[in-house]
Order: structure tokens, then C-alpha cells, then sequence
């Protein structure tokens, strides 16, 4: 038996990646809730546990990957998103809190609704239509991504949250959408430009999608112009289209809903106080 304090001190000793010790703290705790079933109570409590070398060889295996910078939600194959557990491997995107913002704004307006579609365009992991179709029992749920792989992931999202959601394979950039009677539209699209990876961290770069991440310097609204063009063709009049954006672009992106016949064009901040979301209704 061993002590569960000690051996989560012994953990923390071993992270060298240039984060705050809250930060650590809060990685360690991941790992050890997920690894060998330890609360902060049980930790603080110096609860006893057994730990032999098989699990000391998997938290030191771990240190391993952390230190190489890969994210802990890759690692574990978990990241949490509006209060559920999703897996999520190399093929999608973690998500973020912020994009926990642009479901909100989906549900308030979808809440006032009898009954409705969605329409979720490069859906990565599932997220954001799985937590949709578990919040509004009133939806109809579809998503969309050109990656298979990542496809592979959401549907089985779907299926351990037990979300009815229908994913196709799809281009945004070159297909017209295969649905009508649209609701609402619901996009966190790729929106970092090229230029801003030298800003970004290490565990970004080296291991989370580049596909659903970035865009070229010279065209950094691609994915926006496709979906907001295509949302207009499918959506009913008086239907919301939300799209997650860069902050350097909010107003550009504005001004592409208003040319799509797009009014109530509103812009919302994140915690951070920067342009996160931005949503309009069809005329």
C-alpha cells in the first residue's frame, strides 16, 4: 500500500512542461482520478492505495507524454465539454470552453421552438451536435465533416452519450449541403491563420489537427464565406446561423452574414473579453 499524497507529490515532481503549478496540479489530478480512481479528497485525505509497478510504470509513462507537451485530454482520451465526458484522439480538435459559448447561444434560441433541425458544419468530435441533441429533446440533429476519421469519433460519441445525431461526410467547400428546412446552423470552423502559429503552444502544434485548425493568410475567411453562403441557401426565413470566430475578424465576418440576407447580426465576447461568437438571423 502506498500513499496516494505522496505518490501524487511524486508525480508533480516528475512534469517539467513550463506551466503554473495550478495548472500541473489540475493535469495530475486528471490522471489520477482517471488512472486509479483518487478524488482531491481522497488525495488530501492521504488515502492508502495499492500501486505496483504496473501503475507506476503507467504514471511514469504518462510523465513521459506530458513532458513531450501532448495534451492530457489525448493522453487520458477524454475531454470534458458542457458537463459530459467525450473521447477525443489526434484526429479531432479538444474542446474548448469558449466553444461551450456558441452551444448556449443555440439553446436559447432553439428553446423557444415546438420543434426544429440543426445543422452542425465540421463537427470534429461531436460536441456540439451531440450536446445539442441531449439538450433540446425537440431536435432534429445532422452534422457534417470532411474527415472520416474524425466522423469515427463523433459517431461513437453519439452513441456512448446516447445523442441522436445523423453524421454525413462532407465538403463545405466544394458541396452544397445536402439538407433543407434548416433551423439553425451551427459552425466552429477552422479560423487561425498561418501567421499566428508562431503564438500558439507547443501542444497545439504538434499534435491537434492542423486541418481543423488553421486557414491561409491570404484567404482567412474561406470556411465563412462557404457556410455563410450555404447556410442562407438552407435555412428557413427567421433561422439562426452561430458560428464561432477569431477575434481579428469579427467584423469582416459581420459584414459576410449582412451580404447573405443575414439581420440581428450580434457579436459575443468570451470570458476573456474577446470576440468569440457571432450570430444572425435569416431575413
Amino acid at each position: 500500500m502506498k500513499n496516494s499524497k505522496a505518490l501524487f507529490h511524486d508525480f508533480i515532481s516528475r512534469i517539467t512542461i513550463p506551466e503554473s503549478n495550478d495548472e500541473i496540479k489540475s493535469i495530475a489530478h486528471l490522471v489520477f482520478e482517471k488512472i486509479m480512481g483518487l478524488s482531491k479528497t481522497d488525495i488530501l485525505a492521504e488515502k492508502s492505495v495499492l500501486a505496483g509497478t504496473n501503475v507506476e510504470a503507467q504514471l511514469y509513462a504518462i510523465v513521459h507524454r506530458i513532458n513531450q507537451h501532448e495534451p492530457i485530454q489525448y493522453i487520458l482520451e477524454e475531454a470534458e465539454f458542457f458537463g459530459r465526458y467525450f473521447k477525443v484522439n489526434a484526429s479531432v480538435l479538444i474542446p474548448r470552453p469558449e466553444t461551450e459559448f456558441l452551444v448556449q447561444e443555440v439553446i436559447v434560441y432553439s428553446k423557444k421552438k415546438a420543434s426544429l433541425k440543426i445543422l452542425d458544419i465540421g463537427t470534429g468530435s461531436g460536441c456540439i451536435p451531440v450536446t445539442l441533441a441531449r439538450e433540446l429533446r425537440n431536435a432534429e440533429v445532422y452534422a457534417t465533416d470532411i474527415s472520416d476519421e474524425a466522423l469515427t469519433v463523433a459517431r461513437e460519441n453519439a452513441a456512448r452519450l446516447q445523442a441522436a445525431v445523423t453524421f454525413i461526410h462532407h465538403d463545405i467547400l466544394s458541396e452544397k449541403i445536402p439538407y433543407s428546412g434548416i433551423d439553425v446552423v451551427v459552425s466552429n470552423p477552422p479560423y487561425i491563420a498561418q501567421t499566428e502559429e508562431a503564438m500558439m503552444s507547443p501542444n497545439v502544434l504538434r499534435y491537434e489537427p492542423h486541418l481543423a485548425l488553421f486557414v491561409p493568410d491570404d484567404d482567412p475567411l474561406r470556411f465563412y464565406k462557404a457556410i455563410t453562403t450555404r447556410a442562407s441557401e438552407i435555412l428557413k426565413p427567421g433561422g439562426l446561423l452561430a458560428m464561432e470566430i477569431n477575434e481579428r475578424f469579427g467584423q469582416e465576418v459581420a459584414a459576410l452574414l449582412n451580404a447573405n440576407r443575414f439581420e440581428n447580426i450580434e457579436i459575443v465576447k468570451d470570458l476573456d473579453s474577446k470576440d468569440r461568437i457571432i450570430k444572425g438571423i435569416l431575413i
